[in-house]
């Protein structure tokens, strides 16, 4: 019997249910971004529209992507040559860093609905739709499957907080996703899956959804 996309978000959720156990020391943390800062600040908030906001982020998640970028699973070429001298305590402490920080909010971008004739309040409209119930018409699951409601993401899990994320990180993260570019989202291509199902409109809509999303 071939699975619905519904039924693989859930098996890849069981999947990888298993609490998070490893944790870094958030103090040792402090002493170790200088580099990092450079480009997420020392609160954690992205200096130009496509580095992300770090701070008040998932633990695990920040240390899988750290290690993702290291090893090579995930592509950033602006972060790869700081991840090589990484140890994985470093990591962690990094990582508990960033997460002790407060989750910065960048604000939905409203007038981003110009470029396709539609007014601000429709276009907000339809990023929420998106978030919160999917488009059964194409296949497309609600985000807040993954990432709850209030888009604080699931920690133990591994499922980012997207509350307040930057409009254009998201926008490229979503297409990178849809175009097979970014593919460390695990054996089930959870997020893949998702993305290729999307529009370009919706993309557009429901990244400037989130960015505003408190």
């Amino acid at each position: 019997m071939k699975l619905s996309f519904y039924s693989l978000i859930i098996l890849a959720l069981v999947a990888i249910a298993p609490a998070w156990a490893q944790t870094g020391d958030a103090a040792a943390g402090q002493a170790k971004i200088a580099t990092c800062s450079a480009c997420h600040g020392m609160d954690g908030t992205g200096i130009v529209p496509l580095y992300p906001n770090i701070g008040g982020q998932g633990e695990a998640y920040l240390y899988k992507q750290i290690w993702d970028i290291k090893n090579g699973t995930r592509t950033v070429i602006e972060m790869a040559p700081f991840t090589l001298a990484l140890t994985d305590q470093d990591i962690l402490d990094i990582s508990a860093y960033y997460a002790a920080q407060p989750m910065q909010l960048t604000g939905a971008q409203p007038l981003e609905s110009e470029a396709y004739s539609l007014g601000s309040e429709d276009f907000l409209a339809l990023g929420e739709s998106v978030y919160r119930a999917g488009n059964l018409s194409n296949g497309v699951p609600a985000c807040t499957g993954c990432h709850s409601p209030t888009g604080k993401g699931n920690y133990p899990a591994g499922f980012p907080a997207l509350s307040g994320q930057k409009h254009e990180y998201l926008v490229k993260q979503l297409t990178d996703f849809q175009n097979n570019i970014r593919t460390n989202d695990g054996d089930t291509e959870i997020m893949r899956g998702v993305a290729e199902r999307l529009s370009q409109l919706e993309i557009e809509a429901v990244a400037n959804f989130i960015s505003g999303l408190n």
